[in-house]
C-alpha cells in the first residue's frame, strides 16, 4: 500500500521546547536574566529619543563615517585607552579581522587561543576557512590560560588570544596578575596579544581595574555592544591607528561597511550612558545571588561569580527542566533563564543566570524563591 504523503500533516509533531519560548516571548511580563521584556516598536522609539538628544541628531553616517558612528568610536576609544577604535556590525567579523592584521604583519597564521574561545566553537570554522588561521590550544577545557601555557606552545605565532572572562568555562577570569604576567610574556616574545573582551566591561569590577587599564595589557581589544551594553548588535575593535585602519579595510573586504551603521551607533551610544555604569551594582547583586541560591541548595559555578555571570546546577534533565522553563513563559509570563545543557555529572543539568536590569527588579528572597520553585520542586 502506498505511503500517504498528507499523513504526517494529519499527525503534526508537538512544537518544540524552542518554537513554544519563542512563542512565548511577545507575552512576557517579567524577566530574572538580563534585560526587561521590550517590543520591537518600543525599543525603536526609545532608540530615535536617544538619537534626537545626540550632538548633532540630523547627521548620518555614511559607511561607517562621520555622524553617531564616529561619535562612538571616539568614546570607545578613550573608554579602552586605546588611540583608535572602529565599529563592525558583528564580533564575529571584528575579530577575525584584527587577528589577520597582527598575523599579516608576523607572516604567521598560527595563532595561541584557548580551546573554549567562541572562535572554535561558535563560528562555523570560519576563521580557518576564510584566513587561514591555525590554532594552537593554550588549553583544553574550563581553565584560564596561563603563561605556563604560552609557553608550552613552541615556534612562530602571529598573534595571541585571551577571552577573559572565559564565557564556555563558566565565566572565568584570570587573577590580574595572571593577566598582566600574560600580556608581558607575549610582549617579551613579540607576539601580539588580542583580548577578546565581549564582556570586558562586566569583568572590570571583579579585576578590580578599568576597562582601559585592562585592555592595556593587550594590543588590540574587541568590545560587544549588545551583550552588557544591551544593544541592537554591533561590535568595535580598538588598538593602534595603523592597524584598526587595516581592520576596517577587511570590514569592507567582508561586506561589514554597511551604507549606514547609525542603528547600532545609536544603541551602543545608549549602553555606555545607562549600562556601563551599573557594572559593578550588577556583580554585586550576582554575588549575592548565587549565595542565596547555594544556600537554598541550587549549587553555582564559579563560586563566588567573577562577573555578572554563573551556572546554576540543578539535579534533573534537561528535557524537563526546559518543560519548566517554558510553562513559566507561557503560563506566568515570566522568563527566568536561558535553556537548560546537560551536566557532565550524569543526572544533572546547568544552565547560565546573567544579573542584568531585568534582575535588579527583583527582590533577591522572591528572585531565590521562585527559582527554587521552578526547578527544586
Amino acid at each position: 500500500m502506498a505511503e500517504d504523503p498528507l499523513a504526517d500533516d494529519a499527525h503534526p509533531q508537538p512544537p518544540t521546547h524552542a518554537e513554544r519560548a519563542r512563542t512565548a516571548e511577545a507575552g512576557l511580563a517579567r524577566s530574572l536574566v538580563g534585560r526587561p521584556p521590550v517590543t520591537p516598536d518600543a525599543e525603536l522609539r526609545d532608540l530615535a529619543d536617544v538619537a534626537a538628544s545626540l550632538t548633532d541628531p540630523l547627521q548620518w553616517d555614511r559607511y561607517g563615517e562621520h555622524g553617531p558612528v564616529a561619535a562612538l568610536e571616539r568614546r570607545l576609544a578613550g573608554l579602552l585607552g586605546k588611540p583608535a577604535a572602529a565599529l563592525f556590525p558583528s564580533g564575529v567579523m571584528a575579530q577575525q579581522s584584527m587577528l589577520r592584521v597582527w598575523c599579516d604583519a608576523s607572516g604567521s597564521r598560527r595563532v595561541a587561543i584557548p580551546a573554549l574561545s567562541h572562535l572554535l566553537r561558535h563560528e562555523g570554522d570560519g576563521p580557518r576557512l576564510l584566513h587561514g588561521f591555525d590554532f594552537a590550544l593554550l588549553t583544553d577545557g574550563p581553565s584560564v590560560p596561563l603563561v605556563e601555557h604560552l609557553t608550552a606552545i613552541h615556534g612562530p605565532l602571529g598573534a595571541a588570544l585571551l577571552e577573559p572572562p572565559l564565557r564556555d568555562g563558566g565565566h572565568l577570569l584570570p587573577s590580574w596578575d595572571e593577566l598582566v604576567a600574560f600580556g608581558q610574556a607575549c610582549r617579551a616574545r613579540g607576539v601580539p596579544l588580542h583580548l577578546d573582551g565581549a564582556r570586558i566591561w562586566e569583568s572590570a569590577p571583579c579585576l578590580g581595574h578599568t576597562p582601559a587599564e585592562i585592555a592595556a595589557v593587550a594590543d588590540s581589544v574587541y568590545v560587544s555592544l549588545y551583550k552588557g551594553l544591551g544593544g541592537l548588535a554591533g561590535a568595535a575593535v580598538a588598538g593602534p591607528v595603523d592597524q584598526v585602519e587595516q581592520a576596517r579595510l577587511w570590514r569592507t573586504r567582508m561586506g561589514g561597511t554597511l551604507f549606514s551603521l547609525l542603528p547600532y551607533a545609536v544603541a551602543g551610544l545608549r549602553g555606555l550612558d545607562r549600562e556601563l555604569p551599573r557594572m559593578a551594582e550588577y556583580h554585586e547583586r550576582a554575588l549575592l545571588l548565587a549565595q542565596r541560591l547555594e544556600a537554598a541548595g541550587i549549587p553555582v559555578s564559579p563560586s563566588p561569580p567573577q562577573t555578572n555571570a554563573f551556572r546554576v546546577h540543578v539535579e534533573g534533565e534537561v528535557g524537563d527542566l526546559d518543560e519548566r522553563r517554558v510553562r513559566a513563559m507561557e503560563q506566568q509570563q515570566v522568563r527566568l533563564s536561558p535553556p537548560w545543557v546537560a551536566s557532565e555529572t550524569p543526572g544533572w543539568s546547568w544552565t547560565e543566570l546573567v544579573v542584568g536590569p531585568a534582575t535588579m527588579e527583583w527582590d533577591l528572597d522572591e528572585a531565590v524563591a521562585t527559582l527554587v520553585r521552578a526547578y527544586l520542586a
